[in-house]
């Protein structure tokens, strides 16, 4: 295991540029990185190894803690753990189970209150004059496995997001051996639970190693089950969902302020990180990083961005 990734501003550079008749009219800097399943650099561009937060990403690597722990959930619902669902039924549904099967409600989610996260089901919601539940956070189905974990070990379930309890300090661990590294820093995710700052090259390590992870391993049941369901992972209007469709084998995850992960069943992994948080930016990135991976670009045409993107093409 390496070092903590060094604590500073990341030196980002030009990744996707706005034209419009021809002339460059806006800029998104970022990173990105495409790693050989032997963890080697096939691929970059910006910063790789100075820490940042993954946010969403990290929730398969969460998952695989929690399955490592004793976890047993159907594959549909370990999806589920691993997302930052759209609040769609099916998810609403799918953290019920969880919640259920453990002898918990809605009320013993940390996490806090929201709407929907996809727009249609959120302007349904709002239309149905219904307000803000924790249920329809787009992080409860992770939060509520932690519940479930939390419980199958006796733990306590009221403080189970505290970075000193039991399953956080596992999950901290768990993330430093699936990414090769200390932990640089320690804070609070949008949803109450901790981040743990990590490199863009160990967050896209550890997407590699989930995914040809071998049979009956924890990260192998994680792996298959977002295959398996990637509905689960994001929703039926989402571009992370369509993407795993898309590309045979390949899993991925999305996470605020424009980062990504993805990775094919041979380990080949790529990370993607927007500096200025602009998601229009990601998917055209995501969509070149996996091209320099071997996916055919003709599966990776519907991700190529909205009208005026370019990736700025590297040697």
């Amino acid at each position: 295991m390496t070092a903590a990734p060094r604590i500073g501003v990341p030196a980002h550079e030009p990744l996707v540029h706005l034209m419009r008749d021809g002339l460059v009219e806006g800029v998104h800097h970022g990173s990105a990185v495409v790693l050989a399943p032997d963890g080697s650099v096939l691929h970059q561009a910006g910063d790789i190894d100075t820490a940042f937060y993954p946010r969403s990403t990290a929730k398969p690597l969460q998952a695989v803690a929690m399955t490592r722990l004793g976890l047993s959930l159907p594959p549909e619902l370990l999806a589920l753990t691993a997302a930052s669902h759209s609040g769609e039924q099916v998810h609403l549904d799918g953290t019920r189970r969880i919640l259920d099967a453990g002898g918990f409600t809605e009320d013993d989610l940390g996490n806090p209150a929201d709407l929907p996260y996809d727009q249609a089901e959120r302007t349904s919601w709002i239309a149905a004059g219904r307000a803000a539940r924790k249920l329809s956070h787009n992080c409860s189905g992770k939060h509520a496995a932690m519940l479930a974990t939390a419980r199958e070990h006796g733990w306590s379930t009221a403080d189970y997001l505290d970075p000193g309890h039991p399953l956080q300090r596992e999950i901290a661990a768990t993330v430093e051996d699936l990414t090769g590294q200390r932990i640089a820093h320690v804070a609070t995710d949008g949803c109450g639970a901790p981040l743990f700052a990590v490199s863009l090259r160990g967050l896209a390590t550890a997407a590699g190693r989930i995914a040809a992870a071998p049979d009956g391993t924890p990260e192998n049941r994680v792996a298959r089950a977002i295959r398996a369901h990637p509905e689960m992972v994001a929703g039926s209007r989402r571009d992370v969902t369509a993407l795993m469709r898309a590309v045979p084998g390949l899993i991925a995850k999305d996470g605020f302020e424009a980062v990504q992960i993805a990775a094919l069943p041979d380990g080949t992994s790529i990370g993607v990180k927007i500096a200025d948080g602009a998601d229009r930016a990601r998917p055209p990135v995501t969509a070149a990083a996996l091209a320099r991976a071997g996916v055919d670009p003709a599966a990776l045409a519907p991700f190529t961005g909205a009208p005026g993107l370019v990736v700025v093409e590297r040697p």
